[in-house]
C-alpha cells in the first residue's frame, strides 16, 4: 500500500500545470511541450478542437516565458468584420473611418513587451492576414489612417480548430503566413482521447462550483461517473465543466446522482465495453476507472461493468501495473 500511496503522490504533483489539469500521458507531453516552447521567443500555433483549452495553453506558455511580467492580450478573431479586426489589432487614427472619434492604440501596442494571443487565426480575412504577415516580418505596425510605422516587441501565439494546410489549399489562408507562424506547434488532445483525466477534471470543477455557487456538493456517484466516462464530449473540457455546473445546480445532496447530469449524457447510453473503441481509448477508460476508484481494482472493475478477472486481463494487456 505504501508503494501505491507514493505513486499517487507523485502523480498528483504532475496533475496540474498552471491552470491546465490532467496527468494522463497526452497531458504530460503537452506540459513538456509548453516548457520547451516557453524557453524560446518564437511563434507557436496551438491546434485542437473547440473546448480543449487552447487559451489556457497560451497563457501557460506566456507565464513560463521571460515575458511573464509583461501583458498577455487575447483576441478571438472569429466573427469580426475585416475593418473591425484590423482596427482592434493595429489601432487607428482619429477620422480614419466613420466613428473613429479619437486616436486608438491596437492590441499589438497594448501587448508590447508581452504576448498577443490570436485565437481562431484561421478565421482572419485575407487582407488582414497580409497586414499580419508584414507585422511578423518587420516587427512594426501602422495604425489605420497613419503612414508612420511604430516598432513593437510582441510574441505571437495563435490557435485554431481548423486544419490550416487545408485552408491554404482552399485559398482561404496565406501559405507564407502559415509558414511564418507555424515555427512550433502544439496539438491538444480531445477529452475523449484522455478519459483518464475526467475524474480529476470533475473534482477540480466541483471544487470551483462549491466556491462559486456555494453548495456543499462533494463528489459524483459511481453511476454518474460511468456516464461521464462513456460520453463522447464533442465540446471537450468546456462541455464537461458546463455539465458539472448543471449537475451541481440540480443536486440536492452531497453526491451527484446520474439523474442530475445533463439530458444529452443520458441520450448517449453508457456501455461496459465498446467494440469500436480504440486501444488508446480503452486504456484511458481503465486508467480513469482506477482514478475514480482511488486505486481499488474491484471498484474500478465494477465501475466499468467488468469482472475482476477481466479487468486484470485488460490491465495486463496494456502493460498497466496491477498496483497502479
Amino acid at each position: 500500500m505504501t508503494e501505491v500511496h507514493d505513486l499517487r503522490r507523485q502523480l498528483s504533483e504532475k496533475a496540474q500545470f498552471h491552470d491546465l489539469v490532467g496527468k494522463s500521458e497526452p497531458m504530460l507531453r503537452i506540459y513538456q511541450q509548453i516548457r520547451d516552447v516557453a524557453r524560446v521567443d518564437t511563434t507557436v500555433v496551438i491546434e485542437g478542437e473547440t473546448g480543449t483549452g487552447k487559451e489556457l495553453v497560451a497563457r501557460a506558455i506566456h507565464a513560463a516565458s521571460h515575458r511573464a511580467s509583461r501583458p498577455f492580450v487575447a483576441v478571438n478573431c472569429a466573427g469580426l468584420t475585416e475593418s473591425l479586426l484590423a482596427s482592434q489589432l493595429f489601432g487607428h487614427r482619429r477620422g480614419a473611418f466613420t466613428g473613429a472619434i479619437a486616436d486608438q492604440q491596437g492590441l499589438f501596442e497594448a501587448a508590447d513587451g508581452g504576448t498577443l494571443f490570436l485565437d481562431e487565426i484561421g478565421d482572419i480575412p485575407l487582407n488582414v492576414q497580409t497586414s499580419l504577415l508584414r507585422v511578423l516580418q518587420e516587427r512594426e505596425i501602422i495604425r489605420l489612417g497613419e503612414a508612420r510605422p511604430r516598432s513593437i516587441d510582441v510574441r505571437i501565439l495563435a490557435a485554431t480548430h481548423r486544419n490550416l494546410q487545408e485552408e491554404v489549399e482552399k485559398g482561404a489562408f496565406r501559405a507564407d503566413l502559415l509558414y511564418r507562424i507555424r515555427v512550433a506547434r502544439i496539438h491538444l488532445p480531445a477529452l475523449r482521447e484522455r478519459r483518464q483525466d475526467i475524474p480529476l477534471l470533475t473534482s477540480t470543477f466541483l471544487a470551483k462550483c462549491r466556491a462559486e455557487i456555494g453548495k456543499a456538493v462533494e463528489e459524483v456517484s459511481h453511476e454518474a461517473m460511468r456516464y461521464l466516462l462513456d460520453y463522447a464530449w464533442p465540446g471537450n473540457v468546456r462541455e464537461l465543466r458546463s455539465a458539472i455546473e448543471y449537475a451541481v445546480i440540480r443536486c440536492r445532496s452531497a453526491v451527484i446522482p446520474a439523474d442530475d447530469l445533463p439530458p444529452e449524457l443520458h441520450e448517449s447510453t453508457p456501455l461496459p465495453a465498446c467494440p469500436q473503441e480504440s486501444p488508446l481509448d480503452e486504456k484511458q477508460r481503465l486508467l480513469a476507472a482506477l482514478e475514480q476508484a482511488r486505486g481499488n481494482r474491484t471498484a474500478a472493475a465494477r465501475l466499468l461493468g467488468m469482472s475482476r478477472a477481466t479487468f486484470y486481463r485488460r490491465l495486463t494487456s496494456f502493460g498497466i501495473p496491477r498496483n497502479s
